[in-house]
């Protein structure tokens, strides 16, 4: 693995995820002082002079064992007396050869640049990618350094010019209000930056806000003039002018916002059963933005529902419940209170409807019963989710046949083997909603075919479906399809690499665990890169190296067995086997049983090996776990053989 180096920040390297140690601040700085350089020689003698006011007796030996300590640390690898090919003598002195991309500055430089030369779109993505790299202040440990002074200089002039361009790229979006809170703070600290004073008022005036604007523009004539003595530029002088004429086109999106909003609030009463149905909309269209969004608006919509309750009126109950058709591919409820509470107050309003009431309204209540339901073991999800399949078809309802596909989708987890099932219902699911404008259950059945072809070890397919559900995403805006494809890529890679490519896909899977972090999915996140990790390496026999913190969320009972066997705990290992849970009927329902199957066959436990081996049949042409689109345990006839043989051994 390639060595990465960091100065946007403190000065810092990784190989891999590993740290690099460094060893003492000389040492950092001579490797800072050679990043400097970008490839050129320095001499020793001028990095003695660099590093030393007034060098000591024996500084060209100190740096010369600087440099040999870390060239230890940075190819520790290398064979005793071969050359280095990092860190490397030439001439009289030493230079870095290292990648275009291996230092952070080098590729936020290289960002910002291609930046400049792209579209909007483009440059947005880009600049985000660029600014992201920034740890703290550029070369951090070595502030008063005189060497450093001319490229920490240029490197902070950089990022506040990337800054400005990237509320550039969101004006020029059309995205005139996601640009006010990061130009607001930014020339709170530079308030010398006539452009950033520009774009912030510019961008207040694009959303409605035009005295804000204005105020902005004499806070800059302000400051300005009276504690730097310059007056405004001809840019800021001429965008006054324009403002005050109104000459400037106004941000339309950001405009009707904030007039509609403005008009609602005067027209619509406070306590207005309206206002309920109306910010169901809302938190449907927050939700589809994951994050912060999708944590809101799950728990606000628990308190619309149950103000909804409280005005007892059982139809616009139901209005405000149904109304919350946001398509759900994973089989785990993310805030299972909330879910619970969601389905007792259908279930009363279903029992609550009058017989006038629309079947429409009746079939999303059981949809939803259905949706939150996810992973029960009672019977009555299934036949809701049936139920309201029945009535959509019978209204021929596109949207109300979606949402209710959805929720069979959810309840189709009874045995392993029923890709295929899941398979024809994202094929009617991508069929339905492009033809009827559905994106959202467009991109629901395109990552459910997704799923479903993995698990039958078509990713040819799968891989189609993957493209154009992140096709979909960007045209329509919703960043959490990246996620689910991402954890689809390291599952092809840990299913099609074999054994040697197991370091590559764990990888992968951290890589797509940091894409997971505050999307706003606990129910996903939580405990998922340590189990895909377990089952890869219980699939390829690796060992089951796990740090003794490791958080394994909900999959705890099936991975406790396995790791307490693998260090010598066989006797508390069968304790945990006696009481394991059976598998939750999921996306993970075959990965949970092999592991159970493999735990079982190490402790003995021929009776548990045996209901995993039943469990386990019908999959038997299924890559275990693949299904999810999040893990795999190998193929389930590998684990088969092993149940198989293990149980004929022992004469079952």
């Amino acid at each position: 693995m390639s060595t990465r180096f960091g100065v946007l920040g403190p000065v810092a390297a990784w190989t891999g995820d590993e740290d690099v140690d460094l060893k003492g601040p000389r040492h950092r700085e001579v490797l800072a002082r050679l990043i400097v350089a970008r490839g050129r020689v320095v001499p020793v003698r001028r990095i003695v002079t660099d590093l030393w006011e007034s060098p000591p007796d024996g500084a060209v030996v100190a740096v010369r064992t600087f440099v040999a300590a870390l060239r230890r640390a940075l190819e520790p690898h290398r064979a005793p007396r071969t050359p280095a090919t990092l860190l490397v003598t030439e001439g009289p002195g030493y230079a870095l050869r290292a990648g275009a991309d291996a230092v952070d500055a080098w590729r936020f430089g290289a960002g910002v640049e291609a930046a400049g030369r792209a579209a909007p779109a483009e440059a947005l993505a880009l600049l985000d990618d660029a600014l992201a790299l920034w740890r703290g202040p550029a070369y951090a440990d070595f502030a008063a350094a005189g060497w450093a002074a001319p490229e920490r200089t240029r490197l902070t002039e950089l990022r506040l010019t990337a800054v400005e361009r990237r509320a550039e790229a969101l004006l020029a979006l059309g995205r005139s209000a996601d640009a006010v809170p990061d130009l607001d703070a930014h020339v709170a600290e530079h308030p010398w930056r006539e452009d950033a004073w520009r774009l912030l008022a510019l961008a207040l005036y694009r959303t409605g806000r035009q005295a804000d604007a204005l105020d902005v523009l004499r806070r800059a004539r302000s400051l300005l003039g009276d504690e730097l003595g310059v007056d405004p530029g001809p840019r800021l002088r001429q965008l006054e002018t324009d403002l005050l004429r109104q000459e400037l086109p106004v941000d339309a999106v950001g405009r009707v916002w904030a007039d509609a909003a403005a008009a609602f609030d005067q027209t619509v009463a406070a306590g207005a059963p309206g206002r309920l149905e109306s910010t169901v909309g809302l938190l449907r269209v927050l939700a589809l933005t994951g994050g912060h969004g999708l944590a809101a608006a799950q728990e606000q919509r628990v308190a619309a529902v149950a103000a909804a309750e409280q005005l007892g009126d059982p139809e616009l109950t139901a209005r405000v419940i149904g109304s919350y058709d946001v398509p759900g591919v994973w089989t785990r409820s993310d805030h299972p209170d909330r879910s619970a509470r969601v389905v007792g107050a259908a279930e009363r309003t279903l029992a609550a409807l009058p017989p006038s009431a629309p079947p429409a309204t009746r079939a999303r209540l059981l949809a939803t019963v259905a949706m939150e339901s996810r992973g029960s073991r009672s019977p009555r999800p299934a036949e809701a989710a049936a139920e309201a399949e029945r009535i959509a078809r019978r209204l021929h309802d596109p949207a109300l046949l979606a949402f209710a596909l959805n929720a069979t989708f959810l309840q189709t987890f009874q045995r392993a083997g029923l890709a295929p099932s899941r398979d024809a219902i994202g094929a009617e699911l991508v069929a339905l909603a492009a033809g009827h404008g559905l994106s959202a259950f467009e991109i629901l059945g395109r990552l459910v075919r997704m799923q479903a072809r993995a698990a039958l070890g078509d990713f040819g397919s799968a891989d189609e479906h993957a493209a154009a559900a992140d096709e979909l995403g960007l045209r329509h805006d919703r960043p959490l399809v990246g996620v689910f494809t991402r954890w689809y890529r390291a599952v092809r890679l840990a299913s099609t690499g074999g054994a040697a490519a197991v370091g590559d896909a764990e990888a992968a899977y951290r890589a797509a665990a940091a894409r997971l972090e505050g999307a706003g999915m606990p129910g996903l996140e939580r405990g998922l890169l340590p189990l895909a990790l377990l089952c890869l390496r219980v699939w390829h026999d690796r060992p089951l190296t796990f740090d003794a913190d490791t958080d394994w969320g909900p999959y705890a009972p099936w991975a406790r067995p396995l790791l307490l066997l693998a260090h010598g705990g066989r006797a508390a290992a069968t304790a945990e086997l006696r009481v394991l849970p059976e598998p939750p009927r999921d996306l993970l329902f075959e990965a949970t049983w092999c592991l159970a199957g493999r735990a079982a066959l190490l402790a003995g436990d021929h009776a548990l090996a045996a209901r995993a081996r039943a469990a386990l049949t019908p999959a038997a042409g299924e890559l275990a776990g693949a299904g999810s689109g999040v893990l795999t345990a190998g193929p389930v006839a590998l684990h088969l053989a092993a149940l198989d043989d293990g149980l004929s051994a022992a004469g079952h």
